[in-house]
């Protein structure tokens, strides 16, 4: 690209960098610590520079001496650097802009597409990485008008975690839940029962699409269309819920994290939330059954989870050794040690084999992760964000009673298909 054109895109770019930035918080697993650096001994092969949004994990961690390990095999010197989830996006923007970007950057998986678009990354074709044993749907995120721009270290998604306690109680069989009517039926019954039915995250903000989205897609519809009869069903079951107090009215703003803290008291039968609270959820005696689809079947689930991507360097020939430390660091061995403290599901197929041998409760992540899809995939690319926002504005004034879901998600169909004809 040339150099205006790529600094035109680039500074496109930052200035939705606030928008993007809100995609990122559904399923990170980054603290929110200031940025900290550190490297590897000295080797004969010079300097690589990796930005990851890991803060959390300091330089004597295991993950920053895998990291550091993955460079001395590849004969060089690797200065880690790690950010906060959000401030990464706006920094590694900033760096292409200045043409200053690290040689590998590790970012979440919906801002592959808008440092693509901003000609910031290479693809895997001109950066050597292998992409042929990562699952499809998995890749997904990171490929953008047919060209791939990175790998995956992992993915993790949602589902229902149950309290066999609460079902119990109520005769509830979680092996009879196989669409959204007998789910309805037994959160009806765990009201009866004198308990909660089930919690989620409707809040304001990408948290709230992402826990939207397995109910969107689970009706047939597509975000290209907001306002099908098929998404006007979806937001009509949460809004039902709701209003038939089998979900609190608490949801309009709970996040992730507080809807799994209303869960953790006890008296709730269901929770839609990720594997991030897999441990959490062991600790209580929790069990997991998949989202169901409308009408039978498992509903699709959205990915979360980081890529592995190479920026564009000036010299070219840095990007062999950088994907030479991309293959270490995604190597079965290390991508399933990294996945499981993460608690991502790995890419392939050998690394989820090798996760569900050491784990048996990881067998039904697999399986969700086996139906999930990427939120900017097929094609939506950076229209993502804008859709999504217009999506969470819909389920909030449908939750609240302020419209109805069909109204609602006309006004935001409009509005999305507005802000991406400017």
């Amino acid at each position: 690209m040339h150099a205006y054109r790529k600094a035109r895109a680039v500074g496109a770019a930052l200035l939705a960098a606030g928008t993007i930035a809100a995609a990122l918080t559904a399923c990170s697993s980054s603290g929110s610590s200031a940025a900290s650096s550190s490297s590897s001994s000295s080797s004969g092969g010079g300097t690589y520079t990796f930005w990851d949004p890991y803060p959390q994990y300091n330089a004597t961690s295991d993950w920053a001496n895998l990291v550091a390990s993955c460079g001395t095999k590849a004969g060089v010197t690797v200065k880690r650097t790690p950010y906060d989830t959000t401030a990464l996006t706006t920094q590694a923007l900033l760096a292409a802009q200045q043409g200053k970007s690290p040689d590998i950057l590790l970012v979440d998986n919906p801002v592959v597409s808008t440092l693509a678009k901003a000609g910031a990354l290479t693809t895997t074709a001109q950066n050597g990485l292998s992409t042929g044993s990562i699952a499809q749907n998995i890749l997904g995120a990171g490929v953008i008008n047919g060209a791939t721009f990175g790998v995956p270290i992992g993915a993790n998604t949602l589902a229902l975690y149950y309290n066999p306690k609460v079902l119990t109680a109520a005769h509830v069989d979680p092996a009879t839940i196989t669409n959204w009517a007998s789910l309805t039926a037994a959160l009806a019954k765990v009201k009866a029962a004198g308990k909660k039915g089930i919690t989620f995250s409707g809040i304001n903000t990408e948290e709230g699409s992402f826990q939207f989205l397995p109910w969107f897609w689970g009706a047939g519809a597509n975000l290209t269309n907001l306002d099908s009869p098929q998404a006007i069903a979806a937001l009509t079951l949460w809004t039902t819920w709701i209003k038939d107090g089998y979900a609190p009215n608490s949801v309009i703003q709970d996040t992730q994290t507080t809807a799994w803290q209303e869960f953790q008291t006890g008296d709730v039968a269901f929770a839609e939330n990720g594997t991030w609270q897999k441990g959490l959820a062991a600790q209580m005696g929790a069990k997991v059954i998949q989202i169901p689809a409308e009408n039978g079947g498992s509903a699709p689930v959205p990915t979360g989870g980081e890529f592995f991507t190479i920026p564009v360097q000036g010299d070219t020939s840095r990007y062999a050794t950088s994907a030479k430390i991309v293959g270490c660091l995604s190597a079965t061995d290390n991508i399933v040690k990294t996945d499981n403290t993460l608690n991502y599901v790995a890419p392939t197929q050998a690394g989820q084999q090798a996760q569900a041998s050491a784990d048996s409760s990881l067998s039904s992540w697999v399986s969700a992760v086996g139906v999930a899809k990427a939120r900017t995939g097929d094609n939506l690319g950076t229209k993502y964000p804008v859709i999504s926002q217009q999506m969470w504005t819909a389920a909030q004034k449908a939750e609240s009673g302020a419209a109805t879901p069909s109204a609602a998600l006309a006004a935001a169909q409009a509005a999305a298909s507005a802000a991406l004809s400017k």
